[in-house]
Parts: C-alpha cells; sequence; structure tokens
C-alpha cells in the first residue's frame, strides 16, 4: 500500500511537469508572435516609405472617392 503523502507528491510532480511544458509552449508562442510582429512593423514602415508623401499632403477633391458607378 502506497503511502498518501507519496501519492500526493507524485501528482504535484506531474502538475508541475504539465505547467513546466505548457509554459514552454507559451515561450514558444509568444517569440514567434513577436517575430510575426517585428516583420509586419517593417513592412508597414517600407509601405510607408513608397507612399509619396506630397500625395499626402495633398487637398483630396471628395469627387476622386467616388465609386465609378456614381
Amino acid at each position: 500500500m502506497t503511502n498518501p503523502t507519496e501519492e500526493r507528491l507524485t501528482q504535484l510532480e506531474v502538475k508541475a511537469s504539465f505547467a513546466e511544458d505548457l509554459l514552454d509552449k507559451f515561450d514558444q508562442i509568444i517569440i514567434r508572435q513577436q517575430d510575426q510582429i517585428d516583420r509586419l512593423e517593417r513592412e508597414v514602415q517600407w509601405l510607408r516609405q513608397q507612399t509619396p508623401q506630397e500625395d499626402m499632403a495633398a487637398p483630396r477633391n471628395p469627387r476622386d472617392e467616388l465609386p465609378p458607378h456614381y
């Protein structure tokens, strides 16, 4: 017959092991997400550089914004 204290300790060790594995998975997810955020920030910066700045400052005619069927 096993000692209840030993059984409880074993259960706690198993739970701690699962928690450690889950934490490692979360770390990997966070690393991948940060890499994706960094890549997207670089892409947005590149897209902003591709947009002519004088077009951004020029006043727009609301008629130019209408869809073609109007």
